[in-house]
């Protein structure tokens, strides 16, 4: 038989099909080199406030002393996108309620930029 009137089938990924995978996945890991960090950075503020509710240091003090604390645990864990200002105490009936609200920004690629919001409560007794 001759094969002259017959096409052989395309098996597998043509060049432009693989070029436009390898941009996707590029594009995918660019995203994730600069959002992983900081929801790492947020898993650590979180653990923060979360032992906040149980440690005897910030029981009793005055709200100036908490936020000079919860300061200091951030660098200590080399968060410095927070200040005191992203940190607000208010008096309430059972206690303070600390709040952190903060909202990193960032570059991914050109001109698009990435925004994320955080906002962690704890609430401290009043002994």
């Amino acid at each position: 038989m001759n094969e002259v009137g017959f096409m052989k089938k395309q098996k597998g990924l043509t060049l432009i099909s693989w070029l436009a995978i390898i941009a996707v996945v590029l594009f995918n890991a660019i995203i994730a080199m600069n959002v992983v960090p900081v929801y790492l950075h947020d898993h650590s503020v979180k653990t923060l406030m979360q032992n906040l509710e149980t440690d005897s240091a910030v029981q009793g003090a005055t709200p100036k002393k908490i936020k000079e604390i919860i300061t200091k645990r951030l660098r200590i864990n080399n968060i410095y996108s927070i200040n005191k200002d992203h940190i607000a105490i208010k008096k309430t009936k059972s206690g303070y309620l600390v709040t952190i609200e903060y909202e990193p920004r960032g570059r991914l690629v050109g001109n698009l930029d990435y925004i994320v919001s955080f906002k962690h409560e704890a609430t401290l007794p009043v002994r």
